[in-house]
Formats: structure tokens, C-alpha cells, sequence
């Protein structure tokens, strides 16, 4: 389905929740928990401006996190949903905390979030990408194979194992395709997440034990629940579905 420009599925019933992807993901990323989410939620997951199916945000505006987030405001409220409970995974994370600074958001759980660095990170170059994007049409019977799925995978997934080979080369084909991806990963490293302290939703930080690509703060923030997702990584939705679910419904509990 698509609306404001952007793609989404839909489905289950009962108080809305928001599902925003990863920097360089697209909403596939919930599949796995998106049966245990729909049995008790009105689940909307949604490709974010720049990637998956969706297109640039308008005007070539630059892809903040602060901009995804008036997208996604300016989305939700074409379907009607007004301050949905809005789960993240990393970039989408900080994208749904932004969403709760300006008032949109009933709760949030964000999972290893995005942007609690000490201060911007800066650009670096983006190798892993380019490889991806060069070897992507050779990858396919790579990803069915465990090794490389190891390979491909074990930055972001703490058990590439359980990820299935086709969910394996959706992952890498959305990684290494997002139109967005470029601009949305320098914003993302060249800003700071700040104004945890004006969000009055209850908001739940969710770190992976084995996450290699974003480190939790040495102190957790005050006013919010936190808590690790066990033997999970980056893209904890492959490594635990049940314990993901199970985090996301309580963090976002109506």
C-alpha cells in the first residue's frame, strides 16, 4: 500500500503502532515479530523517505532525522492515526523519538538507537555499501549458504543463522539500493540526538547485547525505562523475535 508517497503494510487491530526500519533497511526488517505485533496492535510498517519503496522526501529536502519525522507525522495523519505507539530500530529509533519531541507519539520504544553518541561522528567511507551494490546480482546463492550469511550479516545481526536466505538478500538488496542512503547516513553522523528530557511519552531505550554498530551510553538516561535485548545485535528482529515483541508491547502498552 502507499500514502503520502510512502509504502507501508497494515494490519491487526486494536490501539496504532508505527514500525519504522534501520538506516539502510526497509520495512521487511519486522517480519519476523509482525505476527506476535498485529494479534495485539493496528501495526503500520512503513518505508521511510528514500528507502525501500518509498521515494525522496520533496523538494530534495535533507534526509535530518528531524525531517523523516515530520514525514512520518505528516504520513500518520493521512491515515488518520493520530499519536500512534511508534516503535525504531536504530536510525528509526531516533526518528521516532523526534516524533515524540514535537508531540506525535503516544509511547516509543526505541531499539538500539541511533544518535547517543557524545558528539557527531563525522562521514566515513561507505566500503561495505559499495561492495554490496558491485556484488549484489552474485549475492543471491552467496546468502543461501550459512557462511555467507556469517559474512554478509554479522555486522548488524548477532545470529545470522536464523535469518532465511531470501529475508538474507532482501536485507542487503534494501542496504545496497536506498536511494536515501547517502544523505540520511550523513545527517544521521553529522547530528546528535538531544531533548530526551522534553518527551512527556513514556519511552523505553532497548540495547542489544551484541550490538556492533551503535554503543549505549556509559550512563542511561534519566526518566526513561531501559533495557538490553539479550544475545540480540543491531537488527534484533532475526535474533529474538519473541523477546523483540515482547519488548515493543510492553514499552508501547495502551
Amino acid at each position: 500500500m502507499s500514502a503520502m508517497g510512502l509504502s507501508y503494510d497494515r494490519g491487526g487491530s486494536g490501539e496504532p503502532l508505527l514500525l519504522l526500519h534501520p538506516l539502510g533497511g526497509d520495512r521487511q526488517v519486522w517480519r519476523p515479530v509482525w505476527e506476535r505485533l498485529t494479534a495485539e496492535r493496528d501495526v503500520i510498517a512503513v518505508d521511510m523517505p528514500g528507502f525501500g519503496e518509498s521515494g525522496l522526501l520533496p523538494g530534495g529536502a535533507a534526509p535530518t532525522p528531524e525531517a523523516l519525522a515530520r514525514a512520518i507525522a505528516g504520513f500518520a495523519a493521512g491515515l488518520g492515526v493520530e499519536r500512534p505507539h511508534v516503535a525504531g530500530i536504530s536510525l528509526g529509533a531516533w526518528v521516532a523519538l523526534e516524533l515524540a519531541k514535537a508531540g506525535g507519539a503516544s509511547s516509543v520504544a526505541a531499539l538500539c538507537p541511533a544518535g547517543f553518541w557524545r558528539e557527531p561522528l563525522g562521514p566515513r567511507p561507505e566500503r561495505a555499501r559499495t561492495a554490496a551494490r558491485v556484488l549484489l546480482p552474485a549475492l543471491r546463492p552467496l546468502l543461501a549458504t550459512r557462511r555467507g550469511r556469517r559474512a554478509a550479516l554479522s555486522g548488524a545481526v548477532a545470529h545470522p543463522e536464523r535469518v532465511p536466505a531470501d529475508a538474507a538478500y532482501a536485507l542487503v538488496r534494501a542496504y545496497a539500493k536506498a536511494p536515501g542512503f547517502v544523505d540520511a547516513n550523513l545527517a544521521m553522523r553529522n547530528g546528535v540526538f538531544s531533548g530526551l528530557d522534553g518527551i512527556s511519552a513514556p519511552v523505553t531505550l532497548a540495547w542489544g547485547e551484541h550490538d556492533r554498530l551503535v554503543t549505549r551510553p556509559r550512563r542511561d538516561p534519566t526518566g526513561v525505562r531501559t533495557v538490553v535485548l539479550v544475545d540480540c545485535g543491531h537488527v534484533p528482529t532475526y535474533d529474538d523475535p519473541e523477546q523483540v515483541a515482547r519488548v515493543v508491547l510492553e514499552a508501547t502498552g495502551a
